[in-house]
């Protein structure tokens, strides 16, 4: 039998200040190919529905022919309300900034990921796609990322991109205050980290990489 993948995207098209933001479009689409081809099956989902925004930043070498099938698929996307999400072997959270503003402190992507931690059901996610851990806890009240080790945009990646008075947090401070082993790796270089169930990758440079560990850890 096939495994089967959820994919949850943002939803959120704009800074605070009205600066266009969204979906890193390479962290999902690059991965989603990765999944496909090693025969996993792969559902996206979003965290309202509908259209997904891409960051236009994130279009600028051609990637929209490049990535053309998956950005079909994220015209019309399921709310992550309507996903029975028991039915998949587990999460993948691709990132860019829109994901802070809607992952963070998200009841039903806490509900999910609780479920794929105690299951050890794979948890996957990306760049600011980790900021679906921020405030998520499990039934015991621990917070879902406690003594995790694993890795996201980090402070230091945040502040080279002058954007660390537009975000609501620093992402690997909050994890790390939420009691997560981060582990950094060298600013825009790939980096990955695997602890049991969860695969996180630091970056855009980390979506091949990190895509191909989760096949690994679904094997």
């Amino acid at each position: 039998m096939s495994k089967k993948l959820l994919m949850v995207v943002t939803n959120t098209s704009q800074f605070k200040d009205g600066k266009p933001t969204g979906l890193w479009l390479e962290e999902a689409a690059i991965p989603y190919k990765v999944f496909i081809k090693n025969g996993i099956e792969v559902d996206i989902a979003s965290v309202s529905g509908g259209s997904v925004p891409i960051d236009p930043n994130s279009t600028q070498n051609d990637e929209t022919k490049e990535y053309h099938d998956v950005l079909e698929k994220l015209q019309q996307t399921y709310g992550i309300k309507d996903i029975v999400f028991e039915n998949y072997d587990g999460i993948f959270l691709p990132g860019g900034h829109g994901t802070v503003f809607d992952f963070p402190n998200n009841p039903d992507l806490e509900n999910m990921l609780a479920y794929y931690k105690e299951k050890n059901k794979v948890i996957g996610s990306v760049c600011h796609g980790p900021s679906a851990f921020i405030g998520a806890k499990l039934p015991s009240g621990d917070y879902l990322v406690n003594d995790v080790k694993l890795t996201s945009f980090t402070d230091s990646e945040e502040q080279s991109m002058g954007l660390e008075k537009d975000v609501p947090f620093l992402l690997q401070t909050e994890l790390e205050k939420q009691g997560a082993r981060f582990v950094k790796g060298s600013d825009f270089d790939s980096h990955t980290v695997v602890d049991r169930n969860f695969v996180t990758g630091q970056n855009p440079n980390s979506s091949e990489e990190v895509a191909e560990k989760i096949v690994n850890v679904l094997k």
